[in-house]
């Protein structure tokens, strides 16, 4: 799972038929501690999620498993939204370093 922020929307007038009604948003992905990562996704929205707000995202056959998804041409799907990420505090030490040294 990729954990990424939405930053867009795609209109697309003509597609695969097994798309009409689906929201297609781009996400961005994160990191742990919510700064961007390089590259862009496209992804078919399962959840109703919205502008700026932190989802999951799977790919792949995965991301054809998705309920929104089945028997779609799928590669990237939003499946949740985040509320929080909690690590545990060894972990959280270390994020913290590594976000200091950038």
């Amino acid at each position: 799972m990729i954990l990424a922020r939405i930053v867009g929307t795609v209109v697309s007038t003509r597609k695969d038929p097994r798309l009409e009604g689906k929201a297609l948003l781009i996400v961005k992905p994160i990191s742990l501690d919510g700064q961007d990562e390089s590259g862009y996704l496209v992804a078919v929205d399962a959840v109703g999620a919205g502008y700026r707000e932190t989802v999951l995202v799977v790919s792949g056959s995965s991301a054809r498993m998705a309920s929104e998804c089945k028997d779609r041409p799928v590669d990237a799907a939003i499946i949740g939204i985040v509320d929080t990420v909690k690590l545990d505090d060894a972990h959280e030490g270390e994020l913290a370093a590594a976000s200091k040294n950038k």
